[in-house]
């Protein structure tokens, strides 16, 4: 029985259910489970796969699994037999008596005894095995299908098939439920990237460069967060496409030379590091509405070494009376959104969210580049960003904060490896399709006067 309340399943039916039911975050959630049990490698491997697989698939394998079930089980019940499902269909490794025998092992358990349960939950799996998986392409509708296939609600699919294609978007929906890859972003201020990576493999932690991003690697093996490298600030986590923005605010003006940045929604402050290790003479003023958040920025700039560099305080983007009219070369605005971007490293946002969360934002989002606007010099530079692929939290604010300020201008966002430099807008979007990265938006507002 101990083993079984240990198992990688029976802990990923407590993850899921506090991620569907408690809207607790999934990275948070699956940390903290590993953390008070002593799970070995492969097992800490099995119920990562099965939390975010699940995740990801969650549509696909609910729609399975309806024709099995005449009501709705009980939330501990039916993310049980989810994660069963997966395992039948998507991990061709772990035989399906492997997952069956657990499973019924985990109802005993839960169900201290319930001999109804067990049978129902027999019942279920041993149907599902004697059927086919569900064919999809008998659903006309192409836009639904896809809805299916690729596990996302169909108003978020219709939305951006509106915005993207079908194409495009059934691209978009195979990447987001392929698995997340460890990306980093070398500290220039402690090093080069020849130095750093040397310093990474001497460790055993294997990188390769980043398409995407000039500082950016790509771990493919080693445990980084154990390594010297990283408790010596070496690098951070970050993923590719967030390290974008910084990029583009560096192309856009000379940050060696600035006087004071701001970084208007901070927290971590993975970006704030890396505008502070451009910014050589100035300062860099981090906000972030949360105290606990603003004294985790500052934990991360000492051990980046760029402590110095920052001045981290709590306050509303939406009210920045502490600055004075002018008094920036440089703000970015990394925006409170929908995390739409996300999906393949949160993928329970896609399930979580509402259009209306969009519109919500979008108020939001104007409201702090209104509130950032007159703290900018003439000539200076805001750099807006959001990790959503939504229109109406990109471009559509972007038009909207325009309308009223008409002493900005957009221009065109260029990052150091020129990525998309053929496209038609101003603003670059990163699909998560598009390079295996995040899906992000940059905007780059120059103030005329």
């Amino acid at each position: 029985m101990a083993n079984i309340k240990k198992s990688p399943r029976n802990l990923a039916v407590t993850v899921l259910d506090r991620i569907i039911n408690k809207q607790a975050y999934s990275n948070l959630e699956l940390n903290q489970v590993i953390q008070q049990n002593e799970l070995s490698v492969a097992d800490k491997h099995l119920l990562t796969n099965l939390v975010y697989g699940t995740l990801q698939h969650r549509l696909t394998l609910e729609n399975w699994l309806k024709s099995f079930v005449k009501r709705e089980p009980t939330p501990w019940v039916k993310e049980l037999l989810l994660i069963t499902l997966y395992q039948y269909h998507y991990l061709e490794r772990i035989p399906d008596f492997a997952a069956t025998n657990e499973a019924i092992e985990i109802t005993k358990l839960r169900g201290r005894g319930n001999q109804g349960l067990r049978k129902f939950v027999t019942g279920v799996l041993h149907a599902v095995l004697r059927s086919d998986w569900p064919d999809l392409t008998s659903i006309k509708d192409p836009v639904e299908q896809l809805s299916l296939r690729a596990s996302l609600p169909l108003w978020l699919t219709q939305k951006l098939v509106e915005e993207n294609g079908l194409v495009e978007v059934q691209k978009i929906g195979k990447a987001i439920n392929e698995p997340a890859r460890l990306s980093i972003r070398v500290n220039r201020a402690k090093g080069t990237i020849a130095q750093i990576t040397a310093q990474l493999a001497s460790e055993g932690i294997k990188t390769i460069p980043s398409q995407v991003a000039e500082d950016g690697l790509i771990v493919t093996e080693g445990n980084l967060l154990a390594s010297q490298a990283f408790h010596a600030g070496l690098v951070t986590v970050q993923d590719e496409s967030a390290m974008l923005a910084a990029e583009a605010m560096a192309k856009a003006i000379n940050l060696k030379t600035a006087n004071l940045v701001l970084d208007a929604c901070s927290a971590p402050g993975g970006k704030t590091g890396q505008l502070a290790a451009q910014v050589e003479k100035g300062k860099v003023v981090a906000l972030d509405i949360h105290q606990h958040k603003v004294k985790l920025i500052n934990k991360n700039m000492e051990r980046l070494g760029l402590g110095s560099r920052v001045i981290a305080k709590q306050n509303d983007a939406r009210d920045l009376t502490l600055l004075a009219d002018q008094a920036l070369d440089a703000a970015l605005v990394d925006a409170p959104c929908s995390g739409m971007g996300l999906l393949r490293r949160k993928p329970e946002i896609r399930y979580q969210k509402q259009f209306s969360d969009s519109q919500q934002l979008h108020k939001i989002q104007t409201t702090i580049l209104s509130a950032v606007a007159p703290k900018i010099k003439k000539g200076g530079i805001i750099i807006y960003s959001t990790c959503t692929i939504l229109n109406e939290e990109n471009n559509e604010t972007v038009a909207a904060f325009l309308a009223t300020h008409p002493n900005f201008a957009l221009e065109k966002t260029q990052t150091a490896r020129a990525l998309k430099t053929d496209r038609a807008t101003k603003t670059l979007t990163i699909l998560p399709s598009d390079y295996g990265s995040d899906g992000f938006f940059i905007a780059t507002l120059r103030r005329k006067n």
